[in-house]
């Protein structure tokens, strides 16, 4: 469960970012009936602390509130920062040498030591490297903003670096790529962590998306293609409204007006993904929402979410979430499972 959270910033990081996790674990939301997190900034290295763009911080906590983190996250560092690391630890294209130094060895301790016991660790964009260095991405899957990925295999050719998705769960090592992303990760972490109900209550505040899967592609070749003629636009409020009905991928290319090929390259031009794909993530969040909200069985919501069947949603709920839907329930119901879905288990 998320409640101690700690951000570490050194010289050099990037507002943005930083600013991202103090949004989404920095407010105090309890007036909505939120979770108010144990909220840190904690300095990586000695202060005040400069950001690429050159105002300071002085942060309020040093290296050892991170001992006591449920999660531990480290924002992007600014082309200086990461140009000034690559002057003294081997080549990084497109970066310029600088003078701000190589990362500390007490916070690549601190952090071997997070994930020894357990906590999560969350970067966003080039704040994977920090994480390189401390060893943690070697064997994992993990990602960084795309102008950064060849660096970050080059540079630890023991990580397994995907440059074409949004973000990495290889838990405890969460990973995600650039700006936006970070946005994305977060809220994710916080769905694994604490449910749909919080991330969906977090992002409305935000007034961002929900949810972007992690697979979907960075780089979107021809954004918004059809923001003119709003046939996609269209077509994406009608699905989710009827996910429990069977959808084909030529039923979707009619709607919009297109031939599946042309529409299938389309979608993936305009939205990052595949719209099989898409539409078995939107059918996923659907069966979370009633899985924590109400009494249904799984059966009823493989049917309501348009699986067809509970074999089928068990399936892709494992393959997409790591779990059953019943362990799921249990999680963020506990003793509120339905007595039915007990009764049938049993039987």
């Amino acid at each position: 469960m998320l409640r101690n959270v700690s951000v570490v910033v050194l010289n050099g990081f990037c507002p943005f970012e930083f600013g991202v996790m103090c949004e989404v674990f920095g407010i105090d939301r309890s007036d909505d009936g939120l979770p108010v997190y144990d909220f840190a900034v904690v300095a990586g290295e000695p202060g005040p602390l400069r950001s690429a763009n050159r105002f300071t911080i002085q942060a309020e906590y040093e290296l050892g509130r991170l001992e006591e983190a449920d999660l531990v996250a480290v924002p992007a560092l600014g082309d200086e920062r990461l140009g000034a690391y690559a002057a003294r630890t081997g080549p990084f294209p497109a970066h310029r040498p600088g003078t701000l130094g190589r990362f500390p060895e007490p916070l690549l301790d601190a952090l071997r030591r997070a994930v020894d016991r357990g906590t999560k660790v969350l970067s966003i964009c080039s704040g994977a490297f920090i994480l390189g260095e401390a060893g943690l991405l070697d064997g994992r899957r993990c990602t960084t903003h795309w102008r950064h990925t060849n660096a970050l295999a080059h540079r630890y050719p023991m990580a397994k670096v995907d440059p074409d998705v949004l973000y990495v769960d290889e838990d405890p090592v969460f990973t995600s790529a650039g700006t936006a992303a970070g946005i994305d990760a977060c809220l994710y972490l916080v769905r694994k962590e604490q449910g749909s109900r919080i991330a969906n209550q977090i992002a409305r505040r935000m007034v961002v998306p929900p949810h972007r899967d992690g697979g979907q592609a960075q780089y979107v070749a021809q954004p918004m293609p059809f923001a003119a003629e709003g046939a996609f636009s269209d077509l994406l409020d009608w699905m989710p409204a009827n996910l429990g009905r069977p959808i084909s991928v030529a039923q979707m290319a009619a709607r919009a007006h297109m031939s599946a090929r042309t529409f299938a390259r389309r979608f993936v031009q305009e939205t990052g993904t595949t719209p099989q794909r898409w539409l078995i993530g939107q059918r996923i969040l659907l069966a979370q929402q009633m899985l924590e909200e109400t009494d249904e069985t799984v059966d009823a919501i493989a049917d309501k979410a348009g699986f067809g069947n509970a074999t089928a949603l068990r399936h892709h709920f494992r393959l997409s979430r790591g779990t059953t839907p019943n362990a799921y329930r249990r999680t963020f119901r506990g003793d509120a499972e339905p007595a039915r879905t007990r009764r049938r288990a049993r039987a």
